[in-house]
C-alpha cells in the first residue's frame, strides 16, 4: 500500500512537500497551472521514467526548481515514494525486503547525474525496476494515466499495447526471469564456444605430445637394448682393463728392477774411476795445460788489437805530418779530418780494381778533394805541425814496445802447445790399459737404456689404460643418462669371454650407434609423458566441462521454454479475464455494446522486437529460433450501441476517453497494481458518464489505491482525502488538505 509521497525541488515544488495517502482514494484538485499534474510526474520520476517527454521536459535540468524572485533555484530534485510493507494475509508488498516501510527515491542534479536508492542505499535503475515489477508496478506506466493520455492505450502501437497489457498482468517478473535465463544461455553458449575453441587449439598440441610419447616408447625400447649391450660391454671392458693394468704393472716393476741393477753396477765403475789418482792427475794436467795455452792465445789477441790500433794511428799521423809540411797554413778540425779519412780509405779500397789511368784519375780526384777541404778550413798551422810530429814519435815508441811483447807471447805459446801435446800422448797411452772396463761399462749403459725404455713404455701403456678407464667411465655416465640405472643392475662378469679384441670394439661401435639413435629420438624422461598426461587430462576435463555446459544450456533452454509457455498461458488467461471485464465496463460506460482485445494476425513479413525497427524478415523463410521471437500485438475492436464504427479513429474524443477508461479499469481489475494514478481522465465526461466513472472508481478502490487528479465534482466526492494545489506569485506549488466532509461541501 502507498503511504506517502515526498517531493523536494521537483518542478514547481520548490520546498519539501509531503502527501499522505492513508485513504483508499485520494483526490488532488486545483486550478490549471497550479502544478497538480506535477504530482503524477513526480510518481513517474521516482519510479524510473526515462522519457523526458512523458514528464514534459527536454533535459533533466528542466525537472529541477528553476527559482523565482523570492526563492533561489535548487541544485537537485528528489522524489521519494514510501510504501507500507507490513505483512497482510501472510505476505508483503515487496517479499524480498524485510522492512515495515520501503522507500524508493530518485534524485537528479543539474549536471545530469541521476541517483536511485532503496531505503537510503544507492542502487541501480534495474534494481528499482525489478523491485517494482515484483509488486506489479511495471515500466510501461499503465498504472499512471497522465493528463491527455487517457486514450494513449488506444492510439498505441499493437506491440506497445501488448506490453502495457503484459505489464498490467504482472508478467514483467517472468520477463525478467526470461531475460536472465537468456543472458545465462547466451553466456553458456559463449562458454561452450570458448571451450570448443580451446579444445581445437590444444588438439594439435595433444597430437604432438602423443607422438612424443610414441617416440618415448621407442626410446625406451632403444634404452633397454642399450642397457643390455652396455652391461656386457662394460663388464668385459672392466675385466680387460683390470687384467691389463695388473700385467703392465708387473712388467714395469720387472724392468725397473733390471734398470736398478745396471745403474748400481755403473755406479761402481764411476766410483772406481773417481778414486783413480793417476788418471785424475793426467786429466788435470791436460786441463791445466789447455788453460795456459788458451790464456796465452787470448793475451796475444788483445795485444794484436792494440798493435793494430797504434799502427793505424801512426799511419794517419804520418800522412797528416806530410800534408802539414806541404801546407803549413792548414789546420783541420779533428772531426772533419776523421770524415775525410773515411772517404780516402773508401777510395783506396776501390782503387785496387782499377787500371793505371783510372787509378791516376782517382788519385787526382782525392787530391782535389783534400785541397778543397783544406782551403775551406785554411788557418796558420805551425803549432799544428809540431803537434803532429810529436804524435808520430809517441806512436812509434808504443808500436815498438807492443811488438816486443808479441814476440815474447808467441814464444810462450809455442812452448805451451808443445807441453800439451806431450801430456796428451802420455794420457792416451795410459787409457789403452782400461779398454776392457769400458766395454763392460758400455754394455751396462746399453742395458740400462733398454730397461729404462721398457719402463717408459709400460708407463705409457698404463697411461693409455687409465685413459681407457676414464673413457669407459664417461661412456658409463652417458649410458646411465640415456638408459637409466637399469643398465648396471646386473651382476658384473667374472671372466673375460674367449674372443678377440675386435669383438669388444664392435660392441663399442654398436653402443655409439644406439646412443646416437636414442639421442635423436629425444632420450628418455617423464617430462613429455607427464605433459601428455596433463594434456589428456585437460582435454578430458574440457570434454566434461563441455558436457556440463551442454546440459546447463539444455536446462536453460528448457527453462526458457517453460517460461515462454507460462507467459503464453498466463497471458492467454489474463487476456480472457481482461476481455470479460473490458466488455462489462464498456457496456456500463456506453449503456450497451461491447469491446474486446484481439491478437493481430501474423503476417508473412513482420518486424521483430529483437531486431532493428525497419528490419523485415520473411516468417516462412526465417530460422526456427527467430520465428519463435515474434509476438502478435493487441488490436481493439469496439461495438457501440446504435452506431456502426469501423475503427478506433472514428470514435469521438469522449468515446475514446470512455473506452480507454473502461480498458484501464478492466486491466486493473484482473491484476490490481498497488496504486493507480488518474490525471484528469474524466475531463471529457458529461454528468451521466461522470457518475458511471465515479461508480467504477468506488469499485476499483476495493482492489487498488487510487490517486485521482480531477476537476470533476462527482469524482471528488468519491475520495477519502482531498488535496488542493495552489500557486502564488512566487511560482511555488503549495498543498492544502481538506477533510472528506469539507470536500463534499466544496464539491457541491
Amino acid at each position: 500500500m502507498l503511504k506517502r509521497l515526498e517531493i523536494a525541488g521537483f518542478k514547481s515544488f520548490a520546498r519539501k512537500t509531503v502527501l499522505d495517502f492513508s485513504a483508499a482514494a485520494t483526490s488532488i484538485v486545483g486550478p490549471n497551472g497550479s502544478g497538480k499534474s506535477n504530482v503524477a510526474e513526480a510518481f513517474r520520476f521516482a519510479l524510473g521514467e526515462q522519457s523526458m517527454k512523458s514528464m514534459r521536459g527536454k533535459r533533466s535540468e528542466d525537472l529541477i526548481w528553476s527559482g523565482s524572485h523570492t526563492s533561489p533555484r535548487a541544485n537537485r530534485a528528489a522524489v521519494a515514494i514510501v510504501f507500507d510493507n507490513t505483512e497482510k494475509h501472510g505476505t508483503r508488498t515487496f517479499p524480498k525486503l524485510d522492512f515495515e516501510e520501503v522507500t524508493v527515491e530518485r534524485a537528479v542534479f543539474r549536471d545530469g547525474a541521476s541517483e536511485y536508492s532503496i531505503n537510503g542505499s544507492k542502487v541501480r535503475l534495474r534494481d528499482v525496476q525489478e523491485l517494482l515489477a515484483a509488486a506489479n508496478i511495471g515500466e510501461t506506466g499503465h498504472h499512471i494515466i497522465s493528463q491527455g493520455e487517457a486514450d494513449r492505450i488506444l492510439l498505441a502501437h499493437p506491440k506497445e499495447r501488448r506490453a502495457m497489457l503484459e505489464d498490467a498482468l504482472g508478467l514483467k517478473v517472468y520477463e525478467f526471469k526470461l531475460a536472465e535465463a537468456e543472458r545465462k544461455l547466451e553466456k553458456t553458449e559463449a562458454n561452450v564456444r570458448e571451450v570448443e575453441l580451446i579444445r581445437r587449439e590444444i588438439a594439435p598440441h595433444l597430437r604432438f605430445l602423443q607422438k612424443q610419447v610414441e617416440k618415448l616408447e621407442r626410446a625406451e625400447e632403444l634404452a633397454r637394448d642399450l642397457a643390455r649391450l652396455a652391461q656386457l660391454y662394460v663388464g668385459v671392458e672392466e675385466l680387460y682393463l683390470e687384467t691389463e693394468q695388473k700385467e703392465s704393472g708387473q712388467r714395469k716393476r720387472d724392468a725397473e728392477e733390471r734398470f736398478m741393477v745396471a745403474t748400481n753396477e755403473l755406479a761402481v765403475f764411476d766410483e772406481r774411476a773417481t778414486h783413480d789418482s793417476e788418471g785424475m792427475k793426467r786429466a788435470e794436467a791436460i786441463r791445466s795445460q789447455e788453460r795456459d795455452v788458451d790464456r796465452l792465445v787470448g793475451e796475444r789477441g788483445e795485444l794484436a788489437r792494440e798493435i793494430g790500433r797504434v799502427e793505424g794511428g801512426l799511419h794517419e799521423a804520418k800522412k797528416r805530418s806530410v800534408q802539414v809540411a806541404r801546407e803549413p797554413y792548414v789546420k783541420v778540425p779533428r772531426e772533419d779530418l776523421s770524415a775525410l779519412r773515411d772517404e780516402i780509405e773508401r777510395q783506396s779500397r776501390e782503387s785496387g780494381t782499377l787500371s793505371e789511368s783510372a787509378l791516376r784519375a782517382t788519385l787526382e780526384g782525392v787530391r782535389s778533394m783534400i785541397i778543397a777541404f783544406f782551403e775551406r778550413f785554411a788557418l796558420p798551422g805551425d803549432d799544428y805541425l809540431a803537434e803532429e810530429e810529436q804524435t808520430v814519435l809517441r806512436l812509434e815508441r808504443e808500436r815498438k814496445v807492443f811488438m816486443e811483447k808479441d814476440a815474447v807471447l808467441l814464444s810462450s805459446i809455442e812452448k805451451a802447445r808443445s807441453v800439451l801435446m806431450k801430456v796428451r800422448e802420455a794420457a792416451l797411452a795410459y787409457e789403452e790399459t782400461g779398454r776392457e772396463e769400458k766395454r763392460r761399462i758400455l754394455g751396462l749403459a746399453e742395458s740400462k737404456a733398454h730397461e729404462e725404455a721398457k719402463v717408459e713404455r709400460e708407463v705409457g701403456r698404463m697411461r693409455e689404460l687409465s685413459y681407457l678407464a676414464e673413457e669407459l667411465e664417461q661412456g658409463r655416465a652417458e649410458v646411465f643418462a640415456l638408459a637409466g640405472p637399469q643398465a648396471f643392475m646386473l651382476e658384473p662378469l667374472l671372466e673375460i669371454p674367449l674372443e678377440e679384441r675386435r669383438a669388444q670394439e664392435d660392441r663399442k661401435r654398436q653402443l655409439e650407434r644406439l646412443k646416437i639413435r636414442l639421442e635423436e629420438v629425444g632420450g628418455t624422461g617423464e617430462e613429455a609423458r607427464k605433459e601428455c598426461d596433463d594434456a589428456v587430462a585437460r582435454e578430458a576435463f574440457l570434454a566434461r566441462e563441455l558436457e556440463d555446459l551442454a546440459k546447463s544450456a539444455e536446462g536453460l533452454r528448457g527453462l526458457i521454454q517453460d517460461l515462454n509457455e507460462e507467459l503464453q498461458k498466463t497471458f492467454a488467461e489474463g487476456l480472457t479475464k481482461v476481455n470479460a471485464s473490458f466488455g462489462e465496463f464498456f457496456a456500463l460506460m456506453f449503456g450497451g455494446g461491447g469491446a474486446r482485445l484481439v491478437l493481430e494476425e501474423q503476417p508473412t513479413l513482420k518486424t521483430y522486437n529483437d531486431f532493428e525497427e525497419d528490419e523485415e524478415v520473411d516468417i516462412e523463410q526465417a530460422p526456427e529460433g527467430r520465428q519463435r521471437q515474434w509476438k502478435p500485438g493487441i488490436e481493439i475492436t469496439v461495438n457501440l450501441p446504435r452506431k456502426k464504427v469501423q475503427s478506433l479513429m472514428q470514435l469521438s474524443g469522449g468515446e475514446r476517453a470512455l473506452t480507454s477508461i473502461a480498458l484501464i479499469f478492466a486491466m486493473s481489475q484482473v491484476n490490481p497494481p498497488p496504486f493507480l494514478i488518474l490525471d484528469e481522465t474524466d475531463a471529457a465526461l458529461d454528468e451521466a458518464n461522470s457518475r458511471r466513472y465515479g461508480d467504477m472508481i468506488e469499485s476499483l478502490v476495493k482492489k487498488s489505491q487510487l490517486i485521482v487528479i480531477t476537476h470533476n465534482r462527482e469524482t471528488m466526492s468519491r475520495a477519502g482525502i482531498l488535496y488542493g494545489v495552489t500557486m502564488g506569485h512566487d511560482g511555488i506549488s503549495k498543498l492544502l488538505s481538506v477533510k472528506f466532509e469539507e470536500a463534499v461541501t466544496v464539491a457541491k
